[in-house]
């Protein structure tokens, strides 16, 4: 029996003896929670609260300018808007047009000041144009937020069709196509350098010091199977992150990267969705799965994933002016999920 296998057989016989004394009292409510999750069981058993959506702390980014990549969807556009609300000046970036562009005009209707730039930015002139946005529109960049990544090589406005789509997908290194490897490494390697370059360009130039987020992923900080290109690409993220730190710590210019484990995000969710299509192509199997949760993740009543609101919330920290002794860390923000 191995650590993880005794730590869980441990978990459930705790349980156990409390279940056993609490069914025939228990509501409907409990019993099913205790059928979905044993941990539900133990006494005194009580799962963690996200953050809300609708939290956020008032004027904390007042006359502030950050950029946000990625900003169309998920932890992006959590950050975006609440950045807004904050009283930040925000210029999105994405290459979903349409929908970063809806992002950016209801900030603008809630009262908020935001500028949208469309675009790949594993490409150095969108890098360029959303500072250029940013010191013309509202003079000036305090830092970013560079969270525009993937897990693979279909385009995010396509169905999931694996059978016409599997040499886009994510496999294991001898089966992965190089249009796989490219367009992840482009994306989420090549376009956070490229991001920061141009950002911090400028912020050197400006004299103000100011912060950039990288986002990774618990992919940056262990292995997982069967996404060679989303792995190597994240451990690349948080190296650029420990690599820039250093260098732009004498300029006042702290660099950070959160490492999230499974988040409710429409790209989790795809990814999700191209799992269980490739397990079906190739007969059940599919990647590995000798640890699928965290530890918050595990011990929840019903499993739940991170929220992005719980992201973005140390995102926004790290931006803030309460993590000025924080700079070169690579946080895991995983609930727990490289504990053990």
């Amino acid at each position: 029996m191995d650590r993880r296998d005794l730590l869980k057989t441990m978990a459930l016989a705790a349980a156990a003896p409390a279940a056993a004394g609490a069914v025939a009292g228990a509501s409907a409510t409990q019993a099913q929670a205790q059928a979905g999750n044993p941990i539900a069981a133990m006494p005194g058993h009580h799962d963690v609260t996200p953050v809300s959506p609708d939290y956020f702390i008032s004027d904390r980014f007042a006359g502030k300018t950050y950029i946000v990549t990625g900003c169309a969807r998920g932890m992006g556009k959590v950050a975006a808007e609440r950045l807004a609300r904050e009283g930040a000046n925000v210029v999105g970036v994405d290459w979903i047009a349409d929908e970063g562009t809806a992002v950016i005009a209801a900030i603008k209707a809630a009262g908020g000041k935001a500028e949208f730039v469309p675009g790949d930015v594993s490409e150095n002139a969108v890098c360029d144009q959303m500072v250029e946005v940013a010191v013309s529109a509202f003079g000036g960049l305090d830092g970013a937020i560079n969270n525009a990544g993937v897990m693979d090589a279909i385009p995010p406005s396509e169905p999931i069709d694996y059978d016409r789509q599997k040499d886009l997908a994510f496999n294991p290194v001898h089966l992965a196509s190089d249009a796989y490897w490219d367009v992840v490494m482009r994306v989420n390697a090549t376009g956070v350098f490229r991001c920061m370059r141009a950002q911090l360009r400028h912020m050197v130039e400006q004299g103000k010091g100011g912060s950039i987020v990288n986002v990774a992923s618990v992919a940056g900080l262990r292995g997982f199977s069967s996404t060679p290109s989303y792995v190597a690409s994240k451990h690349a993220v948080n190296g650029l992150t420990k690599n820039a730190a250093i260098d732009y710590a004498p300029y006042g210019i702290r660099i950070n990267s959160v490492n999230m484990a499974n988040t409710d995000t429409p790209m989790v969710q795809r990814a999700k969705q191209l799992v269980g299509a490739r397990m079906k192509a190739l007969g059940g199997v599919g990647m590995g799965t000798i640890k699928t949760r965290s530890l918050l993740q595990y011990a929840d009543t019903t499993y739940r994933d991170a929220t992005p609101e719980e992201q973005v919330a140390i995102m926004l920290f790290l931006l803030s002016g309460e993590a000025s002794n924080i700079t070169g860390a690579n946080w895991a923000t995983d609930g727990g999920f490289t504990t053990y």
